[in-house]
């Protein structure tokens, strides 16, 4: 089905944001800095946006409209995450909206009962309990992945489109490459791999920052049982870091180490460190090929084997051509003109109702 051309009058956007962080996010957030991004840059092309968040401020560009306290240490727990929507809801069934984008767990089952169309982004990896929930919404949310090979993962689901993230690169960026440590940046987890990090960082024979999050019970327990018994003088641990201290840390870093164990569905950080002109070393997993380029912007291995050998070269790469490759290929605005897209095709397409067995995916347009 066609769509009307971008040119049509400003949209009446509601972004919804999950209650567990600040928009933009001072410490650990991925999700909440991608919505940050999206909100600024769709506020720039003419839209108007109410973000619906928590917490007392927001410093992006939307109207801010709190639902209440930030509820970071009830993380990922159901009930005050729908008594965030059910808020939310209340509020766009009061306003005068054309497209609500939900980014919460909880507010996608509830999008039947909203007056205008929902668009979800699926911001984590669509198998398993999260895949069952997002086969069963219905047929009229909107769903668009972050990547394609996040797509690849549930291929049932009616996926409406790939929108990848977006960010700011810096005016600041370095000129020349770094000559500071290897920096892993992440959650204290499995999936991360922090213990890979600092195997392939001492092999190599380069010092390391491990930054992560730590908050959870799983978080701890890894840090604690795997990590630390690990630990020398090569190897700095920062814990739970604000925002800034990370991109100073991103900003100093010879280049950023990402040794995952999963198929990752995008990684925020990859394009954080290239907007930066850091370079990354990464096993290639889920969206890592999509989003570097293998000798470019950094190095794509196949084993951690291989990642020693890729930390001793990264000096050879142009810290400009990471700025170049993340404004040419992942800068807000083209982040904000896909979903503009999907908005005015969730807007305009016919309503499908929903049946008992999942439909090939979509295709927008």
């Amino acid at each position: 089905m066609e769509i009307e051309s971008a040119n049509e009058r400003p949209l009446r956007i509601a972004m919804v944001a999950p209650p567990w962080c600040e928009v933009p996010p001072t410490g650990y957030g991925g999700l909440e800095q991608v919505v940050a991004s999206l909100t600024d840059a769709l506020v720039e092309r003419g839209h108007h946006v109410t973000l619906f968040g928590a917490g007392e401020r927001s410093s992006t560009r939307a109207t801010f409209v709190s639902t209440g306290p930030i509820q970071y240490d009830a993380m990922n727990w159901a009930l005050p995450e729908l008594d965030h929507v059910v808020r939310v809801n209340e509020m766009i069934d009061r306003g005068r909206f054309d497209i609500v984008h939900d980014h919460t767990n909880v507010g996608p089952v509830t999008a039947p009962q909203r007056s205008v169309p929902t668009v979800v982004t699926v911001h984590n990896n669509p198998r398993g309990q999260l895949g069952s929930y997002l086969s069963r919404l219905d047929r009229r949310v909107g769903l668009v992945a972050i990547s394609y090979a996040q797509r690849r993962l549930a291929p049932y689901l009616p996926w409406s489109a790939v929108v990848h993230h977006g960010i700011p690169a810096q005016g600041s960026a370095r000129l020349t490459p770094g000559d500071g440590p290897v920096l892993w940046l992440a959650r204290f987890c499995p999936d991360k791999a922090p213990e890979l990090a600092i195997t392939a960082c001492r092999e190599a024979g380069v010092p390391l920052v491990l930054a992560g999050k730590c908050l959870e019970d799983g978080e701890k327990r890894h840090l604690d049982e795997v990590v630390r018994p690990l630990l020398d003088d090569d190897v700095e641990l920062v814990v739970n870091a604000e925002r800034q201290v990370t991109q100073e840390l991103i900003g100093r870093a010879r280049a950023l180490i990402m040794p995952i164990r999963w198929e990752e569905p995008f990684g925020m950080v990859l394009i954080e460190a290239m907007a930066q002109g850091t370079p990354v070393v990464a096993l290639n997993r889920g969206a890592v090929p999509e989003v570097l380029t293998h000798g470019v912007t950094g190095f794509i291995c196949d084993r951690p084997e291989d990642l020693p050998g890729a930390l001793r070269r990264v000096g050879d790469l142009d810290p400009a051509d990471c700025v170049t490759h993340v404004r040419e290929r992942f800068s807000p605005d083209l982040m904000a003109r896909g979903y503009e897209q999907v908005y005015r095709w969730a807007n305009h397409r016919v309503p499908v109702i929903a049946s008992e067995t999942p439909a090939a995916p979509a295709a927008m347009g």
